[in-house]
């Protein structure tokens, strides 16, 4: 989206559109599970493939589009006993017994706040741009109740490159699957300790065809690859494919910036041409993925979150804790729709730096392709480990070796 292998090419797009992408077996499930994604194109706008940030979300849940589609039917397979260790921790943003119960904060006040952490952070440029991030998903296993919750966890990192011309680079790994608490882990055991859980996941967000997609207690191996940028220059998709030369060029100014933004919009969401969004909640979603993913400078960053602090939609909870455990503040803004239910959209950020920490989408009310997942499932989310730029890169010999 990213939810993550965060490279970017043309995103869930057939894959006879894209010859120069070389995806193993693993990912292709992932890419089928994925086949929303696809930012939608208006009549009159360039026919050129989507662009977006390359995601490998939580085995199809890191993106709003996949998340869509994450309402899951799982079977568990006893292939013999796995290992998870202790049961994963709760969703991200929850607070430990060590951090104070969250509050409702002032949003504005805290946007700001996150603004004037942006300004204050120095100008850097290099030959890439390099995400590294920690996705995480929850899924239901079993049936009736006999039901349990997993979590999953992915490694992401991309390399984009500063330049035209280059390749984008991404390396992920899948670091395994867990019961979510004690109380999941007892049912897991009761289960025969299965190492392996075989997931359908459908393949539009109303649900339809299944696609099988295998999720291990075990770590995977990680896998290096490389692709050419669309049409050679486009690095990320901001309400439209846009260039590196865009993304440096964009105003600081929250109202020019705002303009600038709503330029694309058409009336609908940003992941489905049939599901209208209002012009507040798509400018949200863009705007997140400008803070939390792409290499614009600290004041146009600063920008952005003073633009956000002008949106009533949005409202702020802190402390909170990200899935990695790091402290922050949450802004969120609801969703209701037909067919995910009623999700919460958590950026989690640092306002002391002005950076984002990770983000999450909750499911509140669940309905639709999610109504067998328990109020409060964490549909997906992810930690920036990483942002910022760097001088190396993978290398051929990487992909080599896996």
């Amino acid at each position: 989206m990213t939810r993550d292998v965060l490279r970017v090419l043309a995103d869930a797009r057939p894959r006879e559109l894209d010859p120069e992408a070389r995806v193993d077996e693993t990912t292709r499930s992932a890419e089928l599970a994925r086949a929303m994604t696809v930012p939608p194109r208006s009549a009159g706008r360039s026919a050129e493939p989507a662009v977006r940030r390359r995601v490998r979300p939580m085995w199809g849940l890191g993106l709003v589009g996949a998340a869509a589609a994450a309402a899951l039917v799982v079977a568990t397979t006893a292939t013999g006993p796995g290992d998870p260790g202790k049961p994963g921790p709760k969703a991200g943003g929850a607070p430990s017994a060590e951090t104070e119960a969250p509050v409702t904060m002032n949003a504005q006040t805290v946007l700001l706040s996150a603004a004037a952490g942006a300004d204050r952070e120095a100008f850097a440029s290099g030959a890439y741009w390099h995400v590294a991030r920690t996705s995480r998903g929850h899924l239901q296993v079993g049936k009736g109740a006999n039901r349990y919750l997993i979590v999953t966890t992915e490694r992401d990192e991309a390399w984009t490159p500063a330049k035209p011309g280059g390749k984008a680079w991404g390396r992920q790994q899948r670091l395994g699957a867990k019961p979510l608490t004690a109380k999941d882990d007892a049912a897991w055991r009761r289960a025969g300790s299965p190492a392996r859980f075989n997931v359908e996941i459908p393949v539009s967000p109303k649900g339809g065809m299944l696609k099988p997609m295998p999720v291990d207690v075990a770590p995977g191996r990680p896998h290096t690859s490389s692709s050419k940028l669309v049409n050679g220059d486009k690095v990320f998709w901001l309400g439209r494919n846009v260039t590196m030369k865009d993304l440096q060029g964009l105003p600081a100014d929250p109202k020019r910036l705002k303009a600038s933004l709503l330029r694309w919009y058409d009336g609908h969401s940003t992941e489905s041409l049939s599901e209208p969004m209002k012009a507040d909640d798509w400018l949200w979603q863009v705007t997140k993925g400008l803070i939390t993913d792409m290499p614009v400078t600290p004041k146009v960053r600063a920008g952005a979150f003073r633009m956000l602090a002008q949106l009533k939609t949005i409202k702020a909870v802190g402390p909170v804790r990200d899935g990695a455990g790091r402290i922050g503040t949450a802004l969120i803004l609801t969703e209701r729709t037909p067919s995910n239910g009623t999700l919460e959209h958590r950026l989690i950020i640092d306002e002391k730096r002005g950076r984002a920490l990770g983000y999450d989408i909750v499911i509140v009310k669940p309905a639709g392709v999610n109504a067998n997942l328990p109020a409060g499932a964490l549909l997906s989310g992810s930690t920036i480990d990483e942002a910022g730029w760097t001088d190396t890169a993978p290398t051929k010999a990487d992909t080599q070796r896996g």
